[in-house]
């Protein structure tokens, strides 16, 4: 099973994992946000409904998705796009986009202030 990590990361906790990777070290699949808030920003309610729909489904036309959404294509183009430009979702030759992952781990902390 395929598993991507979505966390809030500091630059020196990126900067490591890119360090061990040089060395042959398997990190695993990670999408990084550098705060809670960005990640809240790009991940809204409808699009974490888009990734549930599309978490190992292969991939699908943006007309499928917002099928099986029942919500307009129009609406979810949008949220497909701004997932495009952050790397969550992938085009495929044909067109179509996939998100290539059976599953997804959310990691991040809040602390007291």
């Amino acid at each position: 099973m395929r598993t991507v990590t979505l966390e809030v990361a500091s630059r020196e906790k990126i900067d490591l994992r890119f360090l061990r990777a040089f060395a042959g070290e398997p990190q695993g699949a990670f999408i990084s946000f550098e705060t809670p808030e960005l990640l809240f920003k790009v991940l809204s309610g409808k699009r974490w409904d888009l990734l549930k729909v599309m978490t190992g489904a292969g991939p699908l036309s943006i007309r499928e998705v917002a099928r099986r959404m029942n919500r307009d294509v129009k609406a979810v183009h949008g949220d497909a796009h701004a997932l495009l430009q952050v790397g969550i979702l992938q085009k495929t030759d044909k067109g179509q986009i996939v998100f290539p992952y059976d599953a997804i781990h959310v990691d991040f902390m809040l602390h007291a202030a």
